[in-house]
């Protein structure tokens, strides 16, 4: 699938359609920062890190705040320079076909049960809910300006399979 993301900038002012062509880009585009399975899903992020950068994969996230609330709320997360687009308005998010969640997706059994399983782990809400709480995430691998794979989440209580994505990056 072509994307029109030539016109579309990370923070550090890079074309996302040119570092596509440059490597293997593995793009997470992020609910709220207030929502759980958010936070689980950068902790599990973080916890790649290594080999994300071990496979010269270039890691973006996209969000629905502003970059600098973005960059306080990576650095809790030992993301260091990250790069990141800011999509208040979801337009991006529209564009790779995630849409908003129905009431299943967002409040079914299965999402609470996991959101009280991660509540006892300590993993918990904040106050800076920046974003639609509606929105579904979901993970692209784009190269030469193409998406190569994706998952795409059926609730946002989903838990990716992070290597099989990373994998996909190099093949």
């Amino acid at each position: 699938m072509a994307l029109d993301i030539q016109n579309v900038f990370t923070n550090t002012h890079e074309s996302l359609e040119d570092l596509s062509f440059s490597k293997p880009v593995m793009l997470v585009f992020l609910r709220h920062f207030g929502c759980i399975f958010c936070r689980e899903a950068l902790d599990d992020i973080s916890d790649k890190q290594h080999k994300i950068k071990d496979k010269n994969i270039d890691l973006v996230f996209v969000h629905m705040s502003a970059n600098d609330i973005a960059e306080k709320f990576f650095s809790e997360y030992n993301f260091k320079d990250v790069k990141h687009i800011s999509d208040p308005n979801c337009q991006l998010y529209a564009q790779f076909g995630l849409t908003k969640g129905n009431f299943g997706q967002l409040f079914g059994l299965s999402v609470w049960i996991r959101g009280f399983e991660l509540k006892k782990k300590g993993i918990g809400y904040s106050i800076d809910q920046i974003g639609d709480s509606f929105q579904m995430p979901g993970i692209f691998v784009l190269k030469e300006g193409k998406i190569v794979n994706s998952y795409i989440h059926k609730t946002i209580s989903d838990k990716p399979d992070y290597d099989t994505m990373i994998e996909a990056c190099n093949p």
